[in-house]
């Protein structure tokens, strides 16, 4: 694979690899590592890419184990991201409903966090990366069936852990 192949095929995955970085550790700068180091791996062997069915979905991959071998490693320290409210400044939003906004995503985040590995990606890949099926299970090597199965469950966990968790806010 040339460079003019690489960038074709590789460059434009480059933001759903960085948002899959930063869903596992939480973190701009190590998701920006993390990616970089992906890029310069598929580069290293890039005369091997060829003979993968995708590109995209070894990128993800690696892009997975990658932060999965970053959040075991014992130098990595778990930096808290607290967007805090930057995220919901905005005209005519109220203070209160700010933090009200930011606490709500601050838990789903948490909950989000909480999740089986699996269950997170798949929700990650499906919900904000908007693959298709087709495309999570050339990622994954599990059938649509186990997909569907897994998203399932991820979201009804989820939405179980948020209404509890409102809940017991609630009651407090």
């Amino acid at each position: 694979m040339d460079l003019q192949a690489f960038k074709q095929r590789i460059l434009p995955v480059q933001g759903r690899l960085f948002r899959l970085a930063q869903l596992f550790l939480r973190n701009r700068e190590e998701a920006e590592d993390a990616l970089q180091d992906v890029l310069l791996r598929l580069w290293t062997n890039r005369q091997q890419l060829d003979t993968y069915h995708s590109v995209e979905a070894l990128a993800v991959q690696m892009t997975k184990n990658l932060c999965l071998d970053r959040l075991k490693s014992p130098a990595h320290q778990k930096m808290a991201n607290d967007a805090g409210l930057k995220e919901f400044e905005a005209e005519g939003v109220s203070p209160y409903r700010q933090v009200e906004l930011a606490d709500s995503a601050g838990l789903i985040r948490r909950l989000v966090e909480d999740l089986p590995t699996q269950q997170k990606l798949i929700l990650h890949l499906r919900d904000v990366e908007e693959y298709s099926f087709e495309e999570i299970e050339q990622v994954t090597g599990l059938s649509i069936n186990n997909i569907r199965v897994i998203l399932s469950r991820a979201r009804l966990r989820l939405r179980e852990s948020y209404v509890k968790a409102n809940n017991y806010e609630a009651g407090h």
